[in-house]
């Protein structure tokens, strides 16, 4: 899908009607995936422009109430005094608000539309665990699978911990191992063993099996949802 540049209002031909055109169309593109339920990396970007612009108009709003003002006159029937604004916009500016004003509520409506998706994908997971859970589950396989079809294809997984100067996170990659067919007897069991005896520095590893009761795109869909879903179960 092709993306906005992340400085997108402010690049180019700085116009209005300009601007809108090229917003409208990523919006397209972005339903287009989301009619083919697939949310990543649309939805992540998304959420990334609206903030970004979030961002743009809060810091444009406090340089407005930052700067001094002009007592013009007071009301004395509401018992306030009047102040004129000292800093006012320019044109460029002007047109610049007007952008971000629209784009706003346009991007926020496709996010909406995202995250019904999603809720609808995770509400319709079901999540085990593949035998016994050891104590270290920083580490382990995920087992991804759709109903009617024997196919399941592991990943495995590790948590991560991000730190800054206020609070320590936690992240988790999924890495793709392999695709492979369950049969009564080459069970969820019988696949864990297997995956032992291949990788032994994971003797006895925490397997998760994350099922999906509908067919949705496994990489733009199910595996970003299974990660976050995964995250929160090892928590």
């Amino acid at each position: 899908m092709k993306r906005l540049s992340e400085n997108w209002i402010a690049e180019g031909l700085i116009d209005f009607e300009y601007k809108k055109y090229l917003l409208l169309a990523y919006l397209q593109e972005a339903k287009k995936q989301f009619g083919s339920v697939k949310l990543y990396p649309t939805l992540a970007d998304l959420i990334q422009q609206h903030q970004r612009l979030e961002a743009f108009r809060n810091e444009h709003q406090s340089m407005k109430e930052a700067f001094p003002k002009k007592l013009t006159g007071a009301d004395i029937s509401e018992s306030r005094l009047i102040y004129e604004d000292l800093l006012t916009d320019g044109e460029l500016m002007k047109e610049l608000v007007q952008i971000v004003d629209f784009a706003i509520p346009q991007i926020w409506n496709q996010i909406e539309e995202g995250k019904s998706i999603y809720d609808f994908i995770e509400q319709n997971l079901e999540v085990e665990p593949i035998g016994i859970r050891p104590i270290y589950q920083r580490e382990g396989y995920a087992f991804l699978s759709y109903d009617k079809s024997n196919e399941v294809f592991i990943y495995r997984y590790k948590v991560s911990l991000f730190e800054n100067s206020a609070d320590v996170f936690r992240g988790i990659l999924l890495n793709f191992v392999k695709r492979v067919r369950r049969t009564l007897v080459n069970t969820l069991d019988r696949i864990k063993i297997e995956l032992c005896k291949t990788y032994e520095e994971l003797p006895n590893p925490a397997t998760w099996r994350i099922h999906s009761k509908h067919q949705v795109p496994l990489q733009e869909s199910l595996v970003p949802i299974s990660k976050r879903l995964l995250l929160q179960y090892i928590n």
